[in-house]
Formats: C-alpha cells, structure tokens, sequence
C-alpha cells in the first residue's frame, strides 16, 4: 500500500490517494479466481480446473477486478488512514479511480475527521444550587401512594356513575353506520376522568347507572392517528355493566405495620421525609451538573460535522429499541402508537444529541489540555465494576469493550469531576 498524498479540501474533509502497486494487484486477482474457479465451467475442461487466462479470455480481463479489490479494500483503506494520522468520525467513503494489470489500482479515499475544537475558562464556573424545599404536601402524596397500595374498592348500586369511578363496559364505533375495526371491546376497564378516551367520551358515560345501555356521539380529533376517523363523527353505542369506587383507608399504625418497615406514623413519616430531602438534594445536584454542563458547551468552538449529530441521533434511536425490546413492543409498533415516524422521532433527538455531541468533545479536549491519564488499575477496576453490573466474566466484558474505548471514557469522567470540583457553588 502506499499513500500518496492526503489533501485537506475542506473543514473536517480529507481525500487520501492510494495507489496498490501492479504486484499486489496481480497476487490478490490471483486469490480472486482461486476462489472463484469451482463455480466456473468452460467447455473442454472439467468443473473448476479452467485456466485463469482462458477465463479472463472468454469473459474479460476485468472478470476478477470487483472480486479483487474486494479483498484489498479493507486492510489497503484501513492502512492509509492509519499512516495519515486522521481520527475519522464516520467511515470513509472510496473510489477506484483507475484500474489496471500494469498500472494496479488507485483509490480516493474521503474522510470525515474529528474538527479540531477550543474550549476555555472550564474552570471556576460559577453556579447557583438551589435545594427545593420538602413541604407538608410532599410527604402528604407520599402517604397517598401509600394508602392507595391499600385502596378498597366498593362497587356502587345506589346511585349513577360519577367522574372518578371506575366502570366496566362493552362499546363499539359506528361512523356512518358502519362498525370500523379497533372500535370495539368488551368488559373494558375504564376510570371516568382520566383521559383515556377522546374527549366527550368519558364525559357521557357519567350520569348512567350499571345495567343501562345507550349511545353516546363523539367527533374524532382531526390530528387523529388513524386518518379514516380523524375529524369524523362517530356513535358508539354502549353497555355499563358494572360501577365501582375507590375508598382509601386512613393512616395510622397498624397499615404503616402491615405496609412498610416501619412500626410508627411518626417513623413512616420522618423516612419519608429524609427520603425526599435526599431527592431534593440530587435534584439540586443534577442542575447544578446541568449548569456546567451548559456552560461548558457554550465556551466551546467547533466546526462539527453533521455526520457525528446524525450517528448519535442514529445511536439514541437504537437505544429506545434496546428499552422497548424487554416489553415486546418493536420501533415500529411503538411509532404506531405514538403516532411517530421515523422522522419524527429522530427530530424529537436532535437537540440532545447536538448536546452530547459538542459536550463530549469539549470534555475530550479538556483531558487533552488537562494531561489527564487513566492508569491501569483504573482500567481494570471498571472492568470489574462492569462485570458485576452486568453479570458477567470480566473477560466477556472485554470481548465488548474495547480497552481504548473504556479509558477515553474514564479519562472523561476525571475531567468532569476537575470541572465539579473546581467550580464555585453558591
């Protein structure tokens, strides 16, 4: 391999020269038709025994080049970008410009880079960290939570429904008419109030008593998911069969005994308390963290390429799938029952991910300027750290985890705590 020139043509924008010399060319069409041959047949010759010339005769001399090049194109492309010293955010995009027995073969090689980035004054930062207070209607939803784990539910025979009970009923939609699918169910839970159906629907159900049956007249929203009823009209005719109502029971020592680990109110009270001081005060923490974060980036100059904001729009779209999968529920399900496409969701990211893109370079840049450096038994440490969080032989972990890749993120977080330690908290 031997690169011939590297050319700056742009900001972030590089095209290397390869050329792969006549020999090397020769050795690898060599290689192309060995592999090749077993599937060739040529009249006179038994399956697989053909010449190489008689082959490149009958079917041209560039029979073998595509296989050819094949072959080189990784560790040739791979070579050259290592000799020129780039750090490529994406990979390369080549092109054979010229091809030939005697000449061998000539590449261009574009590459996206890394953008050279400045960052200043990380240090020092001053910020405000303010540490909501725990009210009386904190701890107050907090034994809520409580009483409902221990709600009853009463089923109401003496009266109609009401806006806060909980009522099973069959329905099914009809526009113009006629039934259209997904507008139908039956023994449906449903609490009256909370939103679940399009509006009006809930609302007619109140004031009807169990056993009745009656039709109640909605119009679809016109930002509707399924567009045949979106701004549509529609009756659906309905059966309450059955009403019921939530009492929550009072607190006192015997429910904290039998709910929690706790023997007093006054006990159950003071740790939910601390609990939510605590809350409070990694609340406070996160924005304080967030504050630096902001500031960072907004002292940092790049000139970023959109490829790095697309991979990592392409990474979080990714990771959605990898929390969706445990549930069952596919991208594309999920976009159904959103509403989302593929478009929408990745434009919902793209905030965020220019976010982490510009702070992550930042932070890169400061453990450069900062000499910052990850010692093995750091190295080696968070490998064990890993393999307990994920349950797994050390050795495993590192058939995952590039030992290159784990220190930048180490060296990382060494300059995100000099950024936190050095900054002024008020």
């Amino acid at each position: 391999m031997s690169l011939k020139a590297t050319n700056n043509v742009e900001t972030n924008k590089y095209e290397l020269e390869v050329e792969i010399s006549a020999e090397d060319f020769e050795n690898a069409l060599q290689k192309a038709y060995l592999k090749a041959r077993k599937n060739i047949v040529i009249p006179g010759f038994r399956k697989g025994k053909a010449p190489r010339k008689l082959i490149e005769k009958q079917y041209g001399e560039n029979v073998f080049y595509e296989d050819a090049v094949n072959l080189l194109y990784a560790p040739e492309v791979d070579g050259a970008v290592k000799e020129s010293g780039l750090t490529l955010v994406c990979p390369p995009e080549v092109e054979v410009t010229a091809i030939g027995k005697e000449e061998g073969v000539k590449l261009k090689v574009v590459c996206t880079t890394k953008p050279e980035v400045e960052v200043k004054d990380y240090k020092g930062i001053e910020v405000e960290k303010a540490v909501n207070a725990v009210t009386d209607e904190d701890i107050q939803k907090k034994i809520d939570q409580l009483r409902e784990k221990n709600v009853r539910i009463i089923t109401v025979d003496d009266r109609a429904a009401e806006t806060g009970d909980d009522v099973v009923i069959d329905f099914e939609g009809f526009k113009d008419g006629v039934a259209f699918d997904g507008g139908k169910a039956e023994d449906f839970d449903l609490a009256l109030g909370s939103g679940q159906f399009i509006p009006g629907f809930e609302e007619q159900i109140v004031g009807h008593s169990a056993g009745e049956e009656f039709d109640i007249n909605v119009t679809f929203p016109e930002e509707y998911q399924v567009k045949e009823l979106a701004g549509a009209p529609a009756v659906f005719k309905i059966r309450l069969k059955s009403i019921s109502k939530k009492e929550l029971p009072e607190l006192d020592d015997d429910m904290v005994k039998d709910s929690t680990d706790f023997e007093t109110v006054d006990e159950y009270k003071a740790d939910v308390k601390a609990k939510l001081e605590e809350s409070a005060e990694k609340a406070a923490d996160a924005k304080v963290e967030t504050e630096l974060f902001d500031k960072i980036i907004e002292n940092m100059t790049a000139e970023i390429p959109q490829v790095m904001y697309d991979n990592r729009v392409n990474e979080m779209v990714s990771e959605l799938e990898q929390r969706l999968a445990p549930q069952g529920i596919s991208l594309d399900l999920y976009m159904q029952y959103t509403g989302q496409t593929i478009d929408t969701v990745k434009k919902a990211y793209a905030e965020q991910a220019q976010k982490q893109v510009k702070l992550r370079l930042a932070l890169e840049k400061i453990v450069e300027l900062e000499g910052i450096e990850v010692t093995a038994e750091e190295t080696e440490e968070e490998f064990k750290k890993l393999s307990e969080n994920y349950k797994m032989d050390v050795e495993q972990i590192k058939m995952y985890i590039r030992e290159e890749d784990l220190n930048k993120d180490i060296a990382v977080g060494k300059a995100v705590d000099l950024i936190k330690d050095s900054a002024v908290i008020k």
